[in-house]
């Protein structure tokens, strides 16, 4: 790695790990007055965890965009599929709906937690795989895994409200095979959107908490089966018939 790629990286991450985590540890209490906020509210504080991700990530883009052409975009190589792919996991969550504690329509809290998510997922992607992926491009596939994993689980900080060992070393491995299978995705399709999906499933599952309590078995296996089974197809398909499109964010 060059001196002014480990400069990229250090700008994206101490950038990230300090901004969203002042949401992120909700320093401002805005979790605190979650059930009192409207959907509108909900849909803007809930992206701001990873904000810090998005704004350092796009600075050291910027900076290597001057050294060389960025390998992944916003769509990659098909907005058609980017599109279709996103809206998946949307219209699942709108037609299941989500139960809350706000008194918000159940239909109409899945689209705002489903796009409030997505946003989110979105900021994280591209930072670990947009612009950290692409940054470590030379180096080895099971180092960059690895390394990309071992940032990405720092970053989060868990180890402060829960200092079991046992279930950090599960995170990790987690975090780590996240990172190779959502490093898959891109590399196939090129596009953000389509590890951001595959991000945005991950958390409706396991992390969310506002989705996971609010969606029932078996709707979030449903919501889940769909959602990749479709995904996979998609991609095969996209494989065999998409050109690359401009490399553009």
């Amino acid at each position: 790695m060059t001196r002014k790629g480990f400069l990229r990286i250090s700008i994206f991450y101490l950038i990230g790990i300090t901004l969203s985590n002042v949401f992120r540890f909700d320093l401002f209490n805005i979790n605190e007055s979650g059930e009192k906020l409207s959907a509108i509210e909900l849909l803007l504080t809930s992206p701001l965890g990873a904000i810090g991700l998005l704004i350092g990530s796009l600075i050291s883009m910027h900076l290597l965009r001057k050294e060389r052409k960025l390998k992944y975009s916003l769509f990659g190589t098909s907005w058609k599929w980017s599109l279709i792919m996103l809206v998946i996991p949307i219209i699942l969550l709108v037609i299941f709906g989500v139960q809350n504690e706000n008194g918000i329509n159940v239909h109409y809290y899945g689209l705002i937690g489903g796009i409030g998510t997505l946003i989110y997922c979105f900021c994280e992607e591209i930072g670990w795989r947009g612009y950290l992926q692409d940054e470590l491009q030379s180096v080895k596939e099971w180092k960059r895994v690895i390394l990309i994993g071992l940032l990405w689980y720092l970053w989060h900080l868990s180890f402060i409200s829960n200092q079991n060992f046992i279930d950090n070393i599960q995170f990790l491995g987690w975090i780590i095979f996240g990172s190779w299978g959502l490093g898959k995705v891109i590399d196939s399709t090129k596009s953000i959107i389509a590890s951001t999906c595959f991000h945005m499933i991950i958390n409706i599952m396991m992390f969310n908490g506002q989705l996971t309590k609010g969606i029932e078995n078996p709707s979030k296996q449903y919501i889940l089966g769909i959602s990749v089974a479709l995904w996979i197809v998609i991609i095969v398909i996209w494989g065999k018939q998409e050109k690359p499109i401009a490399n553009k964010l």
